[in-house]
């Protein structure tokens, strides 16, 4: 898996979580070992103007995604994966920051961006959240990795609850 992570934000953030967290939900997806991500950290200004221009919308948000060759994961255990590019994460720590201060279960910035990288990657694999029954699959998927993640790694506590909308 090819995974690059350009931290561009000015803010020191945990970026081999941020590659761990993404190989694990890409492995965890069935995604092809050779297809390619990109997660760019950016900071509130570069954010506010992504969201304005791609879904005109005002205000930086916390992570957006935009996908490539719309890579989804095999149906079937059988299924070879397709490979390909995934396409760019964009993820802002000043968000996730004050996302996980205000948090039901408070959290650092980093456990925030870990849960948002899982996130982006959903949106990448064709994952959304619009309608109820779509966001109780992606965000209990969401979970599952986030949770098999922090348990593989030895980390302890409750995991970050959901803070994206």
């Amino acid at each position: 898996m090819s995974i690059d992570v350009n931290n561009e934000s000015g803010t020191e953030v945990d970026e081999q979580a941020i590659l761990d967290i993404a190989r694990y939900a890409l492995a965890r997806m069935r995604i092809h070992p050779l297809s390619e991500l990109s997660v760019i950290v950016v900071d509130t200004d570069a954010m506010e103007q992504l969201h304005i221009q791609w879904m005109d919308l005002p205000g930086p948000t916390d992570v957006m995604s935009f996908p490539m060759d719309e890579l989804r994961p095999p149906s079937k255990d059988d299924d070879e994966p397709p490979q390909g590019l995934l396409g760019d994460i964009v993820l802002c720590p000043e968000v996730a920051a004050r996302q996980g201060t205000e948090a039901p279960t408070q959290h650092s910035m980093d456990e925030e961006l870990q849960l948002l990288t899982v996130h982006g990657v959903l949106h990448l694999l064709g994952y959304d959240h619009e309608e109820p029954d779509e966001k109780a699959e992606m965000f209990g998927l969401q979970a599952a990795i986030v949770d098999g993640w922090r348990a593989e790694k030895g980390l302890t506590g409750p995991s970050p609850a959901p803070t994206v909308s």
